[in-house]
């Protein structure tokens, strides 16, 4: 928590200098950055939107079990985020392996210990010299968009805040509670002691002891409430920013008065867009970067690719709504194995008697039903005399 924008200006230097690159004081700074609640909290919200969407391997749009497998284990979504740190990170280097049951596995190589632009791994962090990359061919280089990450952008407002929220705090001390004054004899040093006792155990307020016979004057802000608005002003000013930085809008995560569900409406889709973008990198990655890592692996993913499993939105209600109305109103026909998957109905072992008797009582009731139909109702003149008609008057 000692970090200044001194310190961070010189770490941007150093990890800038092209002669003589050093990452290993801007890693130190980026991780006590998300020691920050908000930066935490904003870094995970961007990658969650990655992790909640299944991915499936598919070949001639047909999904590969054994492929399917692999990436089903644990290993995968340890990947998947690893990967989306280099956007924040600047890159991510892994080396992969097979472990002891037979399942892919990674190491994730220490990023103090990388040094991506001479491509070098270094055994200690502060080493002149290191391994080349191209000694590992089982290693795996992803870069971001921007060479020193995301966390470059969000890193002085950390430090902004935290130094607001020291005066705060600060503030709140001085001002925020009440000051004691106690007097005493000057000529009875007894007297001086026995005050000073009682204050010390009446808790740890502003305590001030004068003497008989001298004035003290306490001179307060003049405008406490608006001095307090300033702190937090500045530290909420710093969490828009870092929102901004990370999720590109500050709705999704911060209430604000001027806000309208229209807007809110917008920031999501600018945040969307976001997820879709961090989407096709991982895709990219696992379809033209991993494709010599996976044969080298044994795992075959030759004239397939990795997509995304589209889950739908509709409710279990909402489904049945709906083929309700297209077999009530557009008179569509569905098989019944369609409507026992779709609704995640258990289909009898019995299904076809169950239903050759279900067939047999419609059909009863269908001709019930005509029989009904055609025979002649009782009307108001059927006890009318069946001669010629005429009538005597």
């Amino acid at each position: 928590f000692g970090i200044g924008l001194g310190d961070y200006m010189n770490a941007i230097h150093s990890a800038e200098n092209v002669d003589y690159t050093r990452r290993t004081r801007l890693y130190d700074i980026y991780n006590d950055t998300l020691l920050d609640p908000h930066l935490f909290a904003v870094t995970q919200k961007r990658k969650a939107g990655t992790l909640r969407r299944r991915i499936e391997f598919r070949r001639d749009g047909v999904p590969d079990d054994k492929v399917n497998a692999q990436i089903s284990s644990p290993w995968f979504m340890r990947f998947v985020e690893d990967a989306l740190d280099a956007q924040l990170w600047g890159f991510t280097l892994v080396q992969f392996y097979i472990n002891d049951k037979g399942w892919i596995d990674y190491f994730l190589v220490p990023r103090k210990h990388v040094d991506p632009v001479l491509q070098l791994i270094r055994r200690r962090q502060d080493d002149t010299l290191g391994e080349p990359f191209d000694a590992y061919p089982d290693l795996l280089m992803i870069t971001g968009k921007e060479p020193l990450g995301i966390l470059a952008r969000t890193a002085p407002y950390v430090i902004y805040k935290r130094g607001s929220m020291g005066d705060w705090a600060q503030f709140s001390e001085i001002f925020g509670m009440p000051v004691r004054k106690y007097t005493y004899d000057a000529a009875d040093p007894e007297s001086r002691a026995a005050a000073m006792d009682d204050a010390m155990s009446q808790g740890a307020a502003s305590v001030f002891l004068c003497p008989e016979g001298t004035n003290l004057d306490f001179i307060e802000a003049g405008n406490k409430t608006g001095s307090a608005e300033v702190y937090a002003s500045l530290i909420e000013r710093c969490n828009a920013e870092m929102s901004k930085a990370i999720l590109g809008n500050t709705l999704t995560t911060e209430a604000s008065e001027t806000g309208t569900q229209a807007l809110g409406t917008v920031h999501s889709k600018i945040e969307d867009e976001l997820t879709d973008q961090d989407g096709l990198f991982i895709l990219n990655i696992l379809n033209y970067e991993m494709t010599d890592i996976f044969a080298a692996l044994g795992v075959n993913t030759e004239g397939g690719e990795f997509v995304f499993v589209e889950e739908e939105e509709l409710t279990l209600i909402q489904k049945a709504e709906l083929l309700k109305k297209a077999h009530d109103t557009f008179h569509l026909p569905m098989s019944d194995d369609y409507l026992y998957e779709t609704l995640g109905i258990e289909k009898p072992q019995d299904y076809d008697r169950l239903k050759a008797e279900q067939t047999e009582q419609s059909k009863q009731n269908h001709f019930a039903g005509f029989h009904e139909m055609v025979q002649p109702k009782n009307r108001f003149f059927a006890q009318a005399p069946q001669g010629d008609g005429a009538l005597e008057w």
